[in-house]
């Protein structure tokens, strides 16, 4: 059977230690993780003249995280705790995200990916969580970004928990922003005990989940059961 191709959105950089010119990145392990079970890897780079090709050539779609913020003018805030904002990136990860919906072939959110599915479907944002709820919970983690850090629970009654088969797992954390006010049509699947969501569906997709962790590291036996489905599903 033919290896479904996975696009994978990528990180820019104007300029840094790599290149003097403008960069494209990627942390190897979201290639990996793909490939691991049986699924093509396909870096997407940022043209938005190429995404209605892009769209009908991949199988499934990853949107990334990074070390960025989404622009709040984007839904409707003014920018109080925002930082980092890569507004070419923001923008072409909206367009190819509205267009991969519409042909309603599997997508994934992976940390700032989540945000973005939100932001997309009209949802909104935390800008710190830090600044506005009392945390319990370090979700800039000290610990190595490949060990977990804390629990979160997941919905029965969504498809997150049909595929992990558990009410509750173990999960990385690497971010200062979270959801807010979810998007249309947008259900809650798994939060943490100090009430940030940490999973998303959408509830008219075939197969639309965002995660706030990063189970493209493949730590838990949950990280790996989601990784497995959505390439299994992006095969249909």
């Amino acid at each position: 059977m033919k290896k479904p191709i996975i696009g994978i959105t990528l990180d820019i950089e104007e300029s840094g230690n790599y290149s003097k010119f403008p960069w494209y990145a990627i942390r190897k392990n979201y290639l990996d993780c793909v490939y691991k079970f049986g699924g093509l890897p396909f870096p997407i780079f940022h043209e938005t003249k190429a995404i209605k090709e892009l769209c009908n050539n991949i199988d499934g779609l990853i949107i990334t995280g990074g070390n960025f913020d989404i622009n709040p003018l984007i839904y409707g805030n003014k920018n109080t705790n925002s930082r980092n904002k890569k507004n070419q990136r923001t923008n072409f990860e909206l367009k190819i995200f509205n267009n991969f919906f519409h042909l309603n072939k599997p997508i994934l959110g992976i940390c700032g990916g989540e945000q973005l599915i939100n932001v997309a479907c009209g949802g909104n944002l935390i800008q710190d969580i830090y600044k506005i709820t009392k945390n319990t919970i370090n979700h800039e983690q000290q610990e190595p970004r490949d060990e977990t850090s804390h629990k979160i629970k997941i919905r029965k009654e969504s498809k997150l928990f049909e595929i992990l088969n558990n009410k509750e797992c173990m999960v990385n954390s690497a971010h200062h922003q979270s959801i807010k006010e979810l998007g249309k049509d947008i259900l809650l699947s798994a939060f943490s005990s100090d009430g940030i969501i940490e999973a998303i569906e959408h509830t008219k997709h075939k197969w639309c989940i965002g995660v706030q962790w990063h189970p493209e590291f493949l730590i838990t036996n949950e990280d790996n059961a989601l990784i497995d489905n959505f390439v299994k599903i992006s095969k249909l």
